[in-house]
């Protein structure tokens, strides 16, 4: 099996522990950190209002998330420079995934997308729920036709 250092896109086995389980995302939004570099960087566990994310004191150390502690407000998403968080949410009928986007035009409520996978394959479509800035990225809402894309989806495009 290739590795995220080959592709350039985390396998299953390197997401293995990193996405909250279902019983924890029914109960509300919650963060999932897809960051495996071993990089000196910590804007999220330092933003991270609930302490839910940690580095520790090697600062290149990859950050692991608490999933009992985090409250899915979405903070660590707009601090993120590599863009590597998400909010997965099951809590309000329906799968929705919250991720960072920085492309113009940004889509507005009510507007279908297609759903990318971290490779960028077209995984199917879904509809804006939300947008809001937050610093100089917008965080997009997005509901997914299926709850099994959650740990899939990873960005959206503007349908043509």
């Amino acid at each position: 099996m290739a590795s995220f250092r080959e592709t350039g896109v985390l396998s299953r086995e390197e997401l293995a522990g990193r996405l909250p389980p279902g019983e924890r995302l029914r109960r509300g939004a919650c963060a999932v950190i897809e960051c495996v570099e071993e990089i000196p960087c910590n804007p999220c566990e330092e933003a991270c209002p609930f302490g839910a994310i940690t580095i520790g004191e090697d600062i290149t150390a990859p950050p692991t998330l608490d999933f009992e502690r985090c409250r899915g407000c979405g903070t660590c998403l707009a601090v993120c420079p590599g863009l590597a968080i998400f909010l997965l949410d099951l809590s309000r009928g329906a799968a929705e995934v919250t991720l960072p986007h920085e492309l113009l035009p940004v889509p507005e409520p009510g507007d279908e997308v297609e759903l990318l996978s971290r490779a960028g394959e077209v995984l199917g479509r879904g509809r804006v729920v939300e947008t809001r800035r937050a610093r100089t990225t917008w965080l997009i809402t997005v509901e997914l036709p299926a709850e099994g894309l959650l740990g899939e989806v990873r960005a959206v495009r503007r349908s043509p």
